[in-house]
């Protein structure tokens, strides 16, 4: 007597990878495979999560002042413009460098949308996170901010939502005070967010952003002024020019000034001069300016260094500091 075959069972469609959701790591994968979704798609979706990107603002305009405003303005605020514009209900959207508590973002009470920059981040991708945090400010209710979360690992960048023909003009402020409206806000101020006020106001260094030239900040400290150059050049290239105008004398910036070294910061390099107290931005305009023609010559300049060039560049390459 033959044996019954077993009844025949439906196969599951078949979900294409970026339709597979996320679900908790010894959970069945939902694309039928029965693996755990961590030993499954939940494989590549940690691993996109977890890889830093060098550069997360490549791509955008002003890449170079979007590095500054990260890791060196205190405070500053830039208008973005969203691809297809702005949502009905939605009358701005402003980059700022910090909110109060460390909020990601904020949906004020006239419905404008504050996004953060210089906060944590969950995975390796600053300008994945930031869009997710952009997307739900954009829906959130009117007057309340908007919280840390882990991203997903396929949400969109920046690069997705703002319009990366639109300018990036930063306005550097002395104080924090942008984040109150009006003077009537600020007598209604929680005393949280009075006491968050003060505290940043207190601890914001002074900090001047140079017009003549793009991206170059200049800040004042107890001790001794700086200038602090954000450069999209790439880094070796870079390195080289720096050492040929340090090894003949022209690497400063005006009498008492000099090149000390650099920052590396998601992907660009940032020169810093040390100036005396009593030099102030405006005294810096002419001399950077006239630092960007030398740069520019140095860096056209394809011949091999020379034996003083490369001590030159050698102690450059040592007084390079990497912040992110």
């Amino acid at each position: 007597m033959a044996k019954k075959r077993p009844a025949a069972t439906t196969a599951k469609p078949q979900l294409k990878d970026g339709e597979i959701p996320v679900v908790g790591a010894r959970e069945p994968c939902p694309c039928g495979s029965g693996r755990r979704y961590k030993a499954c798609h939940g494989r590549a979706a940690a691993h996109a999560g977890t890889e830093l990107v060098q550069r997360p603002f490549e791509g955008l305009p002003g890449e170079c002042d979007w590095v500054a405003l990260r890791e060196l303005v205190p405070a500053a605020t830039v208008a973005l413009s969203l691809k297809g514009g702005l949502p009905e209900g939605v009358p701005s959207v402003t980059l700022v460098t910090v909110l109060p508590m460390a909020w990601p973002a904020l949906r004020r009470e006239d419905g404008s949308v504050l996004l953060g920059l210089q906060n944590d981040t969950s995975t390796g991708d600053l300008a994945r996170d930031m869009a997710d945090t952009l997307e739900r400010a954009l829906a959130a209710e009117p007057g309340t901010p908007v919280p840390a979360r882990k991203v997903p690992a396929d949400g969109p960048r920046l690069q997705d939502l703002l319009d990366v023909d639109g300018g990036f003009e930063p306005v550097v402020h002395s104080g924090f005070e942008f984040w109150i409206p009006d003077a009537e806000s600020a007598q209604n101020a929680s005393p949280e967010i009075a006491a968050s006020l003060e505290r940043a106001n207190a601890a914001a260094i002074p900090t001047v952003k140079l017009t003549g030239v793009d991206a170059a900040y200049w800040c004042e400290t107890p001790d001794k002024n700086h200038l602090r150059w954000v450069m999209p050049h790439p880094e070796e290239k870079l390195l080289d020019a720096l050492a040929r105008l340090h090894a003949s004398g022209e690497s400063s910036l005006g009498e008492g000034t000099r090149l000390v070294g650099s920052f590396r910061a998601h992907g660009l390099m940032v020169p810093v001069w040390d100036l005396p107290t009593g030099v102030g931005a405006k005294d810096v305009e002419q001399p950077a300016a006239a630092f960007a023609e030398r740069l520019a010559k140095a860096l056209a300049n394809d011949a091999p260094l020379t034996s003083e060039e490369r001590r030159a560049r050698g102690g450059l390459t040592n007084r390079q500091v990497t912040l992110s």
